[in-house]
This record gives C-alpha cells, structure tokens and sequence, in this order.
C-alpha cells in the first residue's frame, strides 16, 4: 500500500469553472466564450472598472485568493511579462490538477519560465496561441465567436506520453465552448520560428508601410489593396514592441529576407530592368498559387 504522504493532492477546483487573467481581446473573448456556454466565470483585470463592466452580463466573480482554488482551467490572457508576473505570484493557489494556459504569441521565454515555475506543483501549464483576433483590442471589441474555426497553437507538456495525451483531450474539452476548428501542436522553438514570418513580420511590414507620406492622401485612390496590407498597421504598440523582442532573433531574420526581397524590386525597377522584374513578379506570383494548393 502506498504511503498516504506520497498520494496525490486533492482538487479544489468546481468542474467547468475558469478564471481569465486580463479582460483585453483575447482574455475578454474567452470570457465571453465560456459565460455564453452557461460555465462560470472568474476574472482579474489590472484596470478594475473593465473588470465591474464584465461582471455587469459576463464574469460571475473577482479571481483572487479565494477563488483561483476553484478553477479547472486558467487562461493567462496578459501581455508576456504580466502572464509570467501573475503565475510567479499565484501558482502556489491554483487547483491540484487544473489546467493553466497563456494566449502569449510567443512561446519560447513564456514556456521557459512558466514551467519552471510550475515544476513540482501539482497543477499543468500548457503553453497555447490562439490564431485568431483583429486590429482593434479591449474588453469592448472581445465577443464570443471570436475564436470560432480559428487554429489553436499547443506547445504540449514535458510529462510521459499518456499522461500528456490525457491532458490535452481534457484541455480540448475544455475548451470546446470557444469552437476552435483546429488543434495543431509545435514546440515552443518551432511556434517561435513560423509564427515570425506568418504574423509578426505582417505587422512590421504593414506599420511600416503606412509611413509613406502618401499615406496621407490615399483616400479616394485606394481599395481592397491598401486595405489588406494597413488593416494590421493599427496595433497595440506595447504589446507588440513585447513580442517582438521576445522573439527578436527570428522577427530579425525574416525582415533581413523581405529587405533583400524588395531591394531586388527596386534594383530592376531603378535599371528599368523589365525581364528581371517580370522574373521577381512571376517568382512570387509562382510561389503563392504553390502555397495556396497545400
């Protein structure tokens, strides 16, 4: 018979209760999410009158001391620094085996740190993406169906295989009241790597490009065009500026490679050089219909 100081903690946590750290976009959409499919919602926000206006038809409580217990899943919807704060402080209270997840778009430095905190207690950290949002951001913009058909980035748990699969069908279930349409796992180097060229450098390119002096005189000139490449240009600076220096080193590479890529452009077009830049156009145009037949 096994000692009774070695069995397992007992969990705290009411079935189905969450608790959503920051009411932004992304932690306001989980919330609305998970209130519209009839679950139980705690929250904590750094500005306490977002946190009263959920409360007044979304959030069922303040997450604190007493109710972080409570809760089978946490979602971690803050900026990098604040979601590896908020766990350095209050992972001693979360449920002996819930779920802990962040929606950081970076994965290497918030994996790194959140499960090293993590060791040893008995609860799980997954480290999770959610592709999906808008230009806008804050508790106003959040709704329901944001994350319905997105994909869902998972950067599975260090433990043995069945334990691991165990886990993510419970997160799965989880988190079925968000309508995720794919569940799609990478390690926290790969996510870093791809999500570099297929998200980050998309905001630099399309901030950048409206510092054109043009850009002040477009309007009766532009259509789906300009509105496709500026819709990211309308960003959340600080959050931003966080993501990219948390990911600077693959951010960096793909901006080396557009460079060079657009310096290719203006060399043909300053030489008038019209087979070479026919050559460049036809290469792109080759490699998106590749892409799109994937």
């Amino acid at each position: 018979m096994a000692d009774e100081k070695d069995a397992a903690p007992e969990s705290t946590f009411v079935p189905g209760r969450c608790g959503v750290v920051s009411l932004g976009l992304m932690g306001g959409s989980f919330a609305k999410a998970f209130a519209a499919a009839g679950a139980e919602v705690f929250a904590w926000n750094r500005t306490r009158s977002t946190l009263e206006l959920a409360m007044i038809e979304t959030v069922t409580g303040e997450l604190d001391e007493s109710t972080i217990p409570t809760c089978e899943l946490i979602v971690l919807a803050g900026y990098p620094a604040s979601t590896i704060e908020w766990l350095e402080r209050y992972a001693p209270l979360v449920s002996p085996g819930a779920i802990v997840i962040d929606t950081v778009g970076v994965k290497r430095v918030i994996c790194e740190r959140c499960e090293a905190l993590c060791a040893g207690l008995p609860f799980t950290f997954v480290g999770c993406h959610p592709m999906a949002g808008t230009q806008f951001s804050g508790f106003a913009h959040a709704r329901a169906t944001m994350f319905k058909g997105a994909p869902m980035v998972v950067v599975p748990p260090k433990m043995d295989d069945l334990a691991r699969a165990s886990v993510l069908e419970r997160l799965k279930e989880l988190l079925a009241p968000c309508g995720f349409g794919s569940f799609t796992l990478a390690t926290a180097a790969e996510h870093d790597r791809v999500i570099a060229y297929t998200s980050q450098l998309a905001h630099v390119v399309s901030n950048a490009y409206v510092k054109s002096p043009t850009a002040r005189s477009h309007k009766g000139f532009s259509a789906g065009s300009y509105k496709d490449l500026t819709r990211v240009a309308r960003l959340n600076a600080p959050m931003w500026t966080e993501l990219f220096l948390d990911n600077a080193d693959n951010l960096s590479a793909e901006l080396g490679c557009v460079i060079e890529s657009l310096q290719a452009y203006k060399d043909a077009i300053d030489a008038a050089d019209a087979d070479r830049l026919e050559a460049l156009l036809a290469e792109g145009d080759r490699i998106k219909r590749e892409v799109e037949a994937r």
